[in-house]
């Protein structure tokens, strides 16, 4: 981008050419040069007879792969690269975890509803970071000099988390330069985007239609009744309701809940007959029909085909 020269993200292809095949990654034992499988750069579409294995058992024989485990550590980037500002790091995690202000470990009911300021001291921003971990992943000297880091994909290191539940700065300038740029660069392409402003727009209509034909349960006009929700038949933008609900193998485990649950914890949140978008991974979509008794359910199965090209 523009305003972060310095900030350059590259393919996997360029990568591959520009470092690989120049002989600059190397086997951090032996220290030989190892170039990738065949020679290969353009892995687009798996490649190659063993598929993008090969490329990521590649990666890994000549990059370093840290595990990080975000269920037990948040990953820690000194406000330096001097030894001093490792060292406050580990201070400040003793501290926490040993007790020494009098407080217990930080868990995350503490900051429930309470988060911390963004330009608190290091300590008290740890403490929120750390809630229900028990330790810190350092980026230290040998990672920062490392050729090549290479995340894998397995049970245990799988960094399936949000970026700024995970990474902890210890200058917390440098936290929010980290998460402003997130969210001024890092999107969807816009076939993508332009996508999903179509199916927006479809679902749209369908509450304008759902909204006329409920016409005479909404009370439209009743002035005398001020304290009455304000109702999506009065809304030409064809205002509606929407929900995430995961139940793949990305799902957070504590929030894994049954249908009546759902609808349960939520049903205060929605309007009685709206019409209700779910984005779901769920399969069988007989899971929401509680929801169905009670709103306009609709998915994004019931657009798809009409607002997204082939």
């Amino acid at each position: 981008s523009i305003e972060h020269r310095g900030f350059k993200v590259i393919t996997m292809e360029e990568f591959l050419v520009r470092v690989a095949k120049e002989g600059r990654l190397k086997h951090p034992v032996t220290q030989r040069t190892v170039y990738p499988p065949g020679n290969q750069t353009d892995w687009g579409g798996g490649g190659g007879k063993g598929g993008s294995r090969d490329l990521f058992r590649y990666l890994r024989s000549v990059g370093n792969t840290p595990e990080w485990d975000p269920w037990e550590c948040a990953l820690a980037i000194p406000s330096s690269t001097e030894p001093e500002s490792i060292d406050d790091l580990n201070r400040t995690l003793r501290f926490i975890m040993q007790g020494s202000d009098g407080k217990s470990k930080p868990t995350l009911d503490e900051f429930n509803g309470h988060p911390t300021p963004v330009n608190a001291t290091m300590r008290e921003r740890m403490r929120e970071m750390l809630a229900d971990r028990n330790k810190l992943c350092i980026y230290d000297k040998p990672l920062r000099e490392s050729a090549l880091l290479h995340l894998k994909v397995e049970k245990g290191v799988r960094l399936l988390t949000h970026f700024y539940a995970f990474v902890f700065f210890a200058d917390w300038r440098q936290d929010l330069w980290s998460k402003r740029f997130v969210r001024d660069h890092l999107r969807y392409v816009d076939e993508i985007v332009c996508a999903a402003a179509r199916v927006v727009e479809a679902v749209r209509e369908r509450s304008r239609e759902n909204a006329r034909k409920n016409n005479d349960n909404y009370n439209i006009g009743n002035s005398s009744n001020n304290n009455a929700s304000r109702s999506r038949a009065d809304d030409d933008d064809g205002v509606y309701d929407a929900m995430h609900v995961r139940r793949g193998d990305f799902q957070y485990p504590p929030t894994q809940l049954p249908a009546d649950k759902l609808y349960d914890l939520s049903k205060g949140e929605l309007e009685e007959g709206a019409t209700l978008y779910v984005a779901t991974d769920e399969r069988n979509k007989g899971f929401f029909d509680i929801f169905k008794k009670h709103f306009d359910v609709v998915f994004l199965d019931d657009f798809a085909s009409k607002v997204i090209p082939d």
